[in-house]
This record gives C-alpha cells, sequence and structure tokens, in this order.
C-alpha cells in the first residue's frame, strides 16, 4: 500500500514539474516581445533592425523626446485624447451595461428573450462590416476629424449594451429574495439597484471597467478612418503606427518602443490592482445565462 502511494506521489510531482516547465517556456515566449520592447526603448543608437540583443548605448532620452520633441510626432497630445476618451467611454459604458444587465436579469417583460438573443448574435458580427457606412452618416452630422473625439466616443458607447451576458449572469447569480426584501420595506427599483444591488457586485463593476477601457485605449481601425490623416486628431495607436512609415522608422523607432511602454503602463497597473476582482468577475458571470 505504502509503495503504491509513494509511487501516485512521484507520478504527481513528475506530471506537476512537466506542467511547471510548459508553463515557464510560455511565459518566456509572451513576454520575451515586451522584454525586447523595453530594451529597445533604453537604446541609444538609431535604427529598427540590429544584429545585437542588449543596447550598446543606454539613455533615456527616448522617454523625454517623446514630450519635448512634438514637431512631427505630437505624442502628448495623442496620449491625452485617447485618455478622455477611454475614461468618458468607461464611465458611460459601464453605467449603460450594468442598468442593462440589472433590467434583463431582475425583470420579466414581452420580448425580454429574443431581446437578449438579438443583441448577442448582433455582437457577433465584427464592428468593421459596418464602419464605412457609420464613418459617412457621422460625417454628415459634422463628427469627424475635429469632432472626431465626440464621434469616437459615442460610437463606442453606442453598442454598449450588447456586453450584457457576463454582467447579467453575475446579477443572476445575487439571490432575488434581497431584492424582494428590499421592495417590501418599500424601496424603490432604483434604491434597490444602487443600495443592495451594486455594493455586492464590486467584482463585476470592476470586470465591467476595465474591459470597458481597454476597448478604445488600443483601437486603431476606425479611430485611423475618423482621423482621416490629420495627425491632431490621432489616438495614440494611430500615432505610433504613424511612426514606423518608412521614411521615419529609423529614426524613430527607438522611440516607438519608448511610446509602447508608457501606453502599456495603465492597463498593467490596472490590471495588477484589480486582478482578484476580474477574476471574480469573470468567474461570477460564467455561471447563469
Amino acid at each position: 500500500m505504502a509503495k503504491k502511494y509513494r509511487s501516485k506521489k512521484a507520478l504527481e510531482r513528475g506530471t506537476n514539474a512537466v506542467i511547471y516547465i510548459i508553463l515557464t517556456v510560455m511565459s518566456v515566449v509572451w513576454l520575451f516581445p515586451f522584454f525586447y520592447l523595453l530594451l529597445q526603448s533604453f537604446r541609444g543608437e538609431p535604427g529598427a533592425a540590429t544584429l545585437y540583443f542588449w543596447p550598446h548605448e543606454w539613455t533615456f532620452n527616448n522617454y523625454i523626446k517623446l514630450f519635448t520633441d512634438t514637431q512631427t510626432f505630437n505624442f502628448p497630445k495623442w496620449y491625452g485624447t485617447t485618455l478622455i476618451i477611454s475614461v468618458v467611454v468607461t464611465v458611460l459604458q459601464t453605467a449603460i451595461v450594468l442598468v442593462t444587465s440589472y433590467a434583463l436579469s431582475r425583470l420579466r417583460f414581452k420580448m425580454r428573450k429574443p431581446l437578449m438573443n438579438l443583441m448577442l448574435v448582433l455582437g457577433m458580427f465584427p464592428g468593421f462590416m459596418s464602419m464605412t457606412a457609420i464613418y459617412f452618416l457621422l460625417k454628415l452630422v459634422g463628427l469627424t476629424q475635429e469632432m472626431g473625439l465626440v464621434g469616437l466616443i459615442l460610437v463606442y458607447v453606442a453598442s454598449s449594451c450588447m456586453g450584457y451576458y457576463i454582467c447579467k449572469g453575475f446579477f443572476d447569480t445575487i439571490p432575488k429574495s434581497l431584492d424582494e426584501a428590499a421592495r417590501i420595506d418599500g424601496a424603490s427599483r432604483h434604491t434597490v439597484f444602487i443600495r443592495v444591488i451594486l455594493p455586492l457586485a464590486k467584482p463585476i463593476i470592476i470586470y465591467t471597467v476595465l474591459t470597458a477601457f481597454m476597448a478604445p485605449w488600443g483601437e486603431y481601425m476606425f479611430a485611423s478612418l475618423m482621423a482621416f490623416g490629420n495627425q491632431d486628431y490621432y489616438n495614440v495607436a494611430v500615432g505610433l503606427k504613424d511612426m514606423l512609415k518608412q521614411e521615419t522608422l529609423y529614426q524613430y523607432f527607438t522611440r516607438f518602443c519608448a511610446a509602447s511602454v508608457i501606453i502599456s503602463v495603465p492597463i498593467t497597473a490596472l490590471f495588477i490592482w484589480l486582478q482578484k476582482y476580474y477574476v471574480q468577475g469573470v468567474t461570477g458571470g460564467s455561471v447563469k445565462g
């Protein structure tokens, strides 16, 4: 019996060792491009393609020039524009998703299930299918280029309610008896939502905030169409892509790497800070549909 137990433990240790090795290799593969990008951001020599890995000359000038040399590429303006769009979209989209999910989870009305199915099916179609039509509609009402910031916010927020399913699944796990007890005490639907449900829904709120912030932060396709080649209306994704043009690649590649590191900081910091709640929101929202 003891021999069988030792064999089982040895098999478990061997299996765990193989799993850890695989995970370690995968982590190295995933992290290597980011490590390389970080190294290149401190490289003093210009050029994109080098035959060596470690920089020969270390410098912090790539970061400094991003904010001081704005004649060719105005990174601070791109960064500020993207931050404004992301914050506004995060607030509006989070509010819309939460109230939509609560209504679909708690209220019963005609065409509720067909409406949910319709939103789920429409959400499966990629956004670029209607991108050209949306652009010309926004152009007709003057929401492109100089008003592109408003147009982008409108587009990003317009379909927010179609991302209801994870949040609704989380609300389904909260007992309805809490709502009923509050209603018996005279609380309105609004009071129940604000005072009872939201304090219990912190993980899904944080999950919704993170996903809402990430989408406009790194979005390129529609933002590039709205800017229409005018650098004054770029976001960071479109601006950094512009740095990689053939005529500017040699001089600005290391500065591009520095900018990439800077724009990754907010997302990385938010994920590290709120990782526990993010995981709870995903797992809690997948229990029921």
